[in-house]
């Protein structure tokens, strides 16, 4: 086998008095698909940054072959010293690089790369982002959380595109079916050390739970092992002094084995306070529409939520979910038409946007709201150093301010906050984000469990499909049109026969909270002019046919060398195998070329 493009020994990592990482490794080999999974905190995004050279270990060994490229993507880029998108993105090209496949990479993800870094969305940062790794096409891609803020039509076209790159991909993210899609091998960081699974993260969590249940095995056999020694020393010494000390050497090492085992962490524990029943009917909607700023987003809309509905909501970033969440629940009016909310409603709201968080609050006092050591959770009193316990909170964080947790503990932070009011209406806005794979197995099944009504915002496909009972998304055709699918998203697909646009193009995005705001819609596919990219790949693919039809010919004279076989076979068999990828590669390209030439001809007639 091939040695590693990149390989990490026996890392070890210290933040204070903490250990983090303990003896972690990491190889990375040529074209290798290896996804990072782990607990929020367990060190997933720290290993990342040791690979990528961010941050530098305590001890430990980081090997690189010489010549390798490597790209990293950051949960939180920097932009401050670039004053355009294109300036950001150019400046991670190095001069063996394509520049136009950087421009392409900021058409295919809808940006034009004259925005301004100043004032950029979630969305549009995370866009740029992946544009400025993208492009130069590295020998090994290091990607935290690149599906953050993005859209399904993005999701998807990132998807595509990593797919479709020859470069290592290393690859940490809490969405499932990313994972699946792209993953080949599953490295899962835990209590410091890691663990290696030779196939994909389909295969991880059951792999994971035997483990597991093997390890609690293995802990309650030395457990009676123990106390089986301990009789023994109590009962059974006998006078042969060599022999008892030998024993009693041993029974001490048993105790210290025990003594450093580290336990897994514990489940988060999720309690949500029950409101009163809601009506049968929590709301109808009749024709309700909204336009802002001459954009018509919701057009003559019409449904009837019933208590216990799971509905979904999905589309492109700007496309007008958040506003007709807004006006299914009330908060916002429509332009026309009518929302009429049943009786009892009592509704609680969860913002992706975590306004509700002040940064420079204690997880105490984001908890109790201060002045209070006990919690009420519905009719339950509960101190709130258990409260925080459920939510994997340790003791010593009860002081730690709000601005220096990671994501996750943000995100889990807002659910404690939020799911011990009262209520039977819960209205998500993308609660998925930052979590980690265990706490977001535990939102679905609290969701599940939940007595009231749910409306969730989501891009998580797989979430989706576990949570909702039916899903609401733009139509395919009409502008401001929207249509009700029964089922999660795989349900949505299957029944409208197409998945979202992944070439979508979004001019600017815009979360609309009140009329001086516009909502933009995705921009439609041209089918009246070629795409950058396709115009690109019309000037480029004659020289890249030339280059390969000389390499063919290059091949051909040294497969003529007279005997060339008999003296060396194994020489032979190495040339055979590359004509007949060189010519597969040139038929590729000539038939993308006369298609791409047939395109012209037609646009131009």
């Amino acid at each position: 086998m091939a040695p590693p493009l990149l390989a990490l020994r026996d890392i070890k990592l210290t933040f204070g008095s903490t250990p983090l990482l303990t003896g972690a490794d990491m190889a990375v080999h040529a074209r290798e698909r290896l996804c990072l999974v782990g607990r929020n905190g367990s060190g997933k995004s720290t290993l990342l940054k040791i690979a990528a050279g961010e941050i530098e270990q305590d001890s430990g060994d980081r090997f690189f072959q010489p010549g390798t490229t490597v790209r990293y993507l950051p949960q939180e880029p920097d932009f401050s010293e670039f004053a355009t998108v294109a300036d950001y993105v150019n400046a991670g090209l190095e001069e063996a690089d394509d520049p136009y496949r950087a421009q392409m990479c900021l058409d295919a993800l809808g940006l034009t790369g004259d925005e301004p870094t100043t004032n950029l969305s979630g969305g549009e940062a995370r866009r740029a982002a992946l544009a400025r790794v993208l492009a130069p096409e590295p020998d090994i891609l290091l990607l935290d959380e690149p599906t953050n803020h993005l859209d399904l039509p993005a999701i998807e076209w990132l998807e595509s595109e990593l797919k479709s790159l020859r470069s290592a991909i290393v690859l940490i993210s809490h969405d499932r079916r990313f994972l699946e899609n792209l993953s080949r091998s599953t490295l899962w960081v835990d209590r410091g050390q890691t663990r290696l699974l030779d196939q994909s993260f389909a295969s991880f969590e059951d792999w994971r739970d035997t483990l597991l249940e093997q390890e609690e095995l293995d802990a309650h056999k030395l457990d009676r092992k123990i106390v089986r020694e301990e009789h023994w020393v109590t009962h059974g010494v006998s006078g042969r002094r060599k022999r008892n000390m030998k024993r009693l050497g041993d029974l001490g090492k048993l105790r210290e084995q025990r003594a450093d085992r580290i336990k897994p962490a514990g489940g988060v524990s999720i309690t949500v306070a029950d409101g009163e029943t809601s009506g049968k009917l929590v709301a109808r909607v009749e024709k309700i529409s909204k336009s802002y700023g001459g954009r018509l987003l919701i057009d003559d809309f019409s449904t009837r939520i019933a208590r216990g509905d799971r509905i979904g909501f999905v589309g492109p970033n700007g496309v007008g979910k958040t506003t007709l969440v807004n006006m299914l629940t009330g908060k916002l009016e429509p332009d026309s038409g009518n929302v009429k909310l049943g009786s009892n409603v009592g509704m609680l709201v969860i913002d992706q946007k975590r306004v509700a968080l002040d940064p420079n609050a204690t997880v105490k006092d984001a908890l109790t709201g201060g002045g209070t050591d006990v919690i009420a959770i519905g009719d339950i009193r509960k101190h709130f150093m258990a409260y925080m316990k459920d939510f994997l909170f340790l003791p010593e964080q009860a002081g730690t301010a709000v601005s220096r947790l990671s994501g996750g503990e943000r995100g889990r932070l807002m659910l404690a906050m939020h799911l011990r009011h009262p209520s039977n209406l819960l209205v998500l806005d993308e609660p998925t984000n930052d979590l980690d794979l265990e706490t977001l197995d535990l939102l679905q099944e609290m969701i599940a469990d939940y007595v009231g009504t749910v409306l969730v915002v989501s891009h998580d496909r797989e979430f989706l499909d576990r949570v909702c009972t039916s899903v609401i998304a733009p139509a395919l055709q009409g502008e401001g049109e929207w249509v009700e699918y029964a089922g999660g998203y795989s349900d949505m697909i299957l029944q409208r026969g197409a998945k979202p646009d992944a070439r979508v193009s979004i001019s600017r995005e815009s979360a609309v909270s009140s009329p001086s705001s516009v909502e933009k819609v995705a921009a439609k596919p041209s089918i009246s002019k070629m795409s950058f990219k396709d115009k690109h790949a019309l000037e480029t693919l004659p020289k890249k046919m030339e280059k390969l039809e000389g390499d063919i010919a290059k091949v051909n004279k040294a497969l003529a060398e007279v005997g060339l076989f008999e003296k060396n076979p194994k020489r032979f068999n190495q040339l055979v195998k590359l004509l007949e990828k060189s010519q597969a590669e040139l038929d590729g390209v000539e038939e993308r070329w006369m298609e791409l030439e047939m395109m012209r001809e037609e646009l131009e007639s």
